[in-house]
């Protein structure tokens, strides 16, 4: 029955439901002399489909007319999840298809050009109708989907977008997960239903994420761009080399100087351009390098734009020059060594959920940045494209992670699970690929590599990850089985662990964590001669509980735990470690549970972003590491 009711819940999700087609770029919508952008964000109509089977508004083809012909709708906001925008328990924790619409109006003078629908993230299946005709599809939460509506779109009067958004993970979803019935009648009511979560520990958020753009191009158009970035030393100068390769669609360029590219520098001035060529490679003569701010601060994230103009479209690429590469025992940025101060995070916060917000995103570097943050890890899913725009601006490395949270059976390492897992990691680097602060690709966090299944299934992910970066950044997926078990850490650059020893181990005793560490970084480093990071370390801490002798959930304690690993990673620092990374930088929603994996109390400052003991501690251990190791101006 069980397994009946899940199929009915993802059936509209199936290969019946086509995308009407896709180009391969997906370039942030901006204006520019030939693109117009406008913003579909604000108050949405909203109705969750409550039938029993999840499927009624299917039957009754809710797309068809205005979702308040339907039945009752709530006014819901976008960008944000929707749980918890109401007082209502049964939406917090709603199960299945929720719906959304609004009006609006597209320009008649847009009806020459071609008009895209975008969305920034909607989580975690998608279905869009424009006008109650099918536009597109998209399966997978955090990033970016789109299509052209002309079609379909209304140039003399009012239009309706409406978009049916499901949270059902299953065993080939990413994260992966499974539905638990209550089939007794004598405990559970009607239509109860549980989404487990395969020991991940944050909340199954849902919702439109992240902003939903109406944008123009020309009918022959710029589809995508994609920069690749060195240097040479020359006498007392450093010159940039940027290789470039431009597809366009609707058209190519047809004669001389219909292609126009330039690079523009941060003031901008045009530094170098080339004309009537889709690929090529440009040098910038005494070029500023994209650094870290820890690690040059009188200049840190300095960008460049590359101007591309051809027949009559023009979009402006940002990007800078710099270069990663690593060691059996370093990590460099520029041909000099880097270490990660750094932090795990999450897209989460009190009422909008994972609904993008620019003030929290404003406090959150402006604190990361106070703290002497020089990295994040994207734990766990690509984080929304204008936080990326900070980290590439601000000049704060990023480690790139998929959504591919907690695969822990071979259930979720089968062919349909790799074939998304695949088109996931497609999508993230298509989006992310230009970008400066990225680094490095984490294609996993804690799966059971210790599977035999895991061995095949993570070589042909890492071996899809590499052919489609043709930057070449290194990769690695944050590990949680031992060295000797691991079958998947072969095939990855670096070596990320994830490691709580005095915490769900020897809970409370802080006094064996050097050793056990020492130990098992050792052990890793025996087995693989290559760069480790531990990716996170932690102590659930109650802001303001304060305990002599210190105890579990104190700050004292956390503060005790914390240094007991800052004197390991001293320890090894200089020979093989190449960073660290505290888990949480902010307490973050999970599931109700008594016992779970993880929790929401780790993080080094509180939900509502204030500091708390932890995070004057790390503070002062970052900012002394960086005024040890910091390149001069």
């Amino acid at each position: 029955m069980a397994d009946t009711r899940l199929l009915v819940l993802l059936s509209v999700c199936s290969s019946a439901w086509l995308p009407l087609g896709s180009s391969k770029g997906m370039l942030y919508p901006q204006d520019s002399e030939s693109r117009v952008v406008k913003t579909l964000d604000g108050m949405w109509r909203f109705r969750v489909d409550t039938s029993s089977s999840r499927n009624q508004s299917f039957v009754d083809q809710w797309w068809t007319r205005p979702l308040a012909e339907t039945g009752p709708v709530l006014t819901m906001p976008v960008p944000s999840s929707y749980n918890d925008i109401t007082v209502d328990k049964s939406i917090r924790d709603f199960i299945g298809w929720a719906w959304y619409d609004r009006q609006f109006f597209v320009p008649e003078e847009w009806a020459n050009q071609r008009v895209v629908l975008r969305f920034g993230s909607v989580h975690y299946h998608a279905i869009v109708w424009v006008n109650g005709q099918y536009v597109m599809t998209h399966v997978g939460g955090h990033l970016p989907f789109e299509a052209e509506i002309n079609g379909v779109a209304n140039f003399h009067g009012a239009n309706r977008v409406t978009v049916a958004v499901n949270n059902t993970l299953s065993p080939t979803t990413l994260p992966p997960g499974s539905l638990t019935f209550g089939s007794d009648p004598q405990k559970y009511p009607p239509g109860y239903v549980i989404q487990e979560m395969q020991h991940m520990d944050f909340f199954n958020y849902a919702g439109i994420h992240r902003h939903v753009h109406l944008y123009t191009t020309p009918r022959s158009y710029i589809d995508d761009i994609t920069i690749v970035t060195s240097f040479n030393n020359v006498g007392d100068s450093v010159d940039g080399i940027v290789t470039y390769d431009i597809t366009t669609m609707g058209g190519q360029a047809r004669a001389a100087g219909d292609v126009q590219v330039a690079i523009v520098n941060k003031d901008g001035t045009v530094v170098a351009q080339q004309s009537n060529q889709l690929q090529g490679t440009i040098t910038i003569t005494n070029v500023h390098l994209w650094w870290p701010y820890t690690s040059k601060p009188s200049n840190p994230g300095y960008m460049y734009t590359l101007k591309v103009s051809i027949s009559g479209d023009v979009y402006r690429q940002p990007f800078g020059v710099r270069t990663v590469a690593v060691t059996d025992s370093q990590l460099y940025i520029n041909g000099r060594p880097f270490y990660c101060l750094g932090v795990g995070k999450h897209e989460d916060a009190d009422i909008r959920g994972k609904g993008f917000d620019y003030a929290l995103t404003a406090k959150d570097f402006n604190l990361m940045k106070w703290m002497g943050i020089n990295c994040f890890r994207t734990s766990h899913y690509p984080y929304a494209e204008e936080i990326m725009d900070q980290a590439d601006e601000q000049g704060i490395v990023v480690i790139d992670e998929c959504p591919a949270v907690n695969i822990i059976s071979a259930a979720n390492m089968g062919p349909a699970s790799l074939a998304h897992h695949k088109e996931v990691i497609t999508e993230m680097i298509q989006r992310d690929k230009n970008r400066p602060s990225v680094i490095m690709w984490s294609v996993a966090n804690e799966p059971s590599s210790n599977l035999p299944e895991a061995e095949d299934y993570f070589r042909d992910v890492v071996a899809h990850t590499k052919s489609m970066d043709s930057a070449h950044r290194p990769i690695t997926f944050a590990s949680s089985v031992d060295s000797n078990s691991d079958l998947v850490a072969q095939f990855v650059d670096v070596i990320s662990i994830n490691r709580y020893y005095g915490w769900y181990s020897d809970t409370g005793h802080a006094e064996v964590i050097l050793l056990q560490l020492s130990t098992e970084l050792e052990a890793w480093r025996a087995r693989h001669r290559k760069p480790i990071i531990i990716s996170e370390y932690g102590a659930d801490t109650i802001p303001g509980l304060h305990q002599y002798p210190e105890f579990v959930f104190s700050e004292e304690f956390q503060t005790s735990f914390s240094s007991e690993y800052h004197k390991t990673f001293d320890k090894y620092r200089s020979q093989f470690l190449v960073g660290e990374m505290v888990w949480n930088f902010a307490d973050f929603m999970t599931t109700q549970a008594i016992i779970r994996v993880g929790g929401n109390r780790k993080g080094v400052l509180t939900r509502q972003r204030q500091p708390k003991a932890a995070a004057h501690q790390l503070r002062a251990r970052y900012v002394a590491i960086t005024n040890s190791t910091q390149l001069s101006s």
